[in-house]
């Protein structure tokens, strides 16, 4: 499990309003939701028809260009 090491912030009621994390845990975390979000992706699509590699590169190109 991530550890977070997470500061709450809170207002003058001592309610918590938000929460500071430290930039490597932030980052990591942006990926691992980065990651989720490419599999879930991944796994949307793959009934989709597949491209072969010489596809793969031409629709790349053509991508590039505009």
């Amino acid at each position: 499990m991530l550890d977070l090491n997470e500061k709450y912030i809170i207002n003058k009621e001592q309610e918590p309003i938000a929460v500071q994390l430290d930039i490597k845990v932030f980052k990591r975390l942006e990926e691992v939701l980065e990651d989720y979000a490419l599999a879930q992706y991944m796994k949307e699509t793959d009934t989709e028809e597949k491209l072969t590699l010489n596809e793969a590169k031409a629709y790349y190109k053509k991508l590039k260009k505009k």
